[in-house]
């Protein structure tokens, strides 16, 4: 069992920042990847970013891309996601995710273990 923590939502006005966190505890050897994915009521989870636990090397939604960066710190079990340039299609509730396999992909379906979620809200 893995347990996710997600911190530092809030609202925040467009073209500003956010960044949030995820502590991860409990079953963590092993694990491939993290991820953060948006949701909006009545929508699929949707996948913003991940990073491969092992390398550091991370994977954006074309959306994410150039405005927000993921990063790791294996030894707090922790990962991060730095988010700039917010605008009101960034509004949802973000989710951690872990993954016990790779290659990562852009699916929920393909997460273990979720936390659950930080509403981020951004103001016009």
């Amino acid at each position: 069992q893995v347990d996710l923590v997600e911190s530092g939502g809030g609202t925040v006005q467009a073209g500003g920042s956010l960044r949030l966190s995820c502590a991860a505890s409990g079953r963590t050897v092993g694990t491939s990847a993290m991820a953060w994915f948006r949701q909006v009521v009545g929508h699929e989870r949707e996948f913003v970013a991940a990073i491969n636990w092992r390398t550091g090397s991370p994977t954006y939604s074309h959306s994410a891309e150039d405005r927000f960066t993921i990063s790791k710190d294996n030894a707090k079990n922790l990962v991060h996601l730095q988010m700039n340039l917010l605008n009101d299609e960034d509004t949802g509730v973000y989710y951690c995710a872990a993954s016990f396999s790779l290659p990562i992909t852009a699916s929920p379906h393909a997460m273990d273990y979720w936390g659950q979620g930080t509403q981020v809200t951004v103001s016009s």
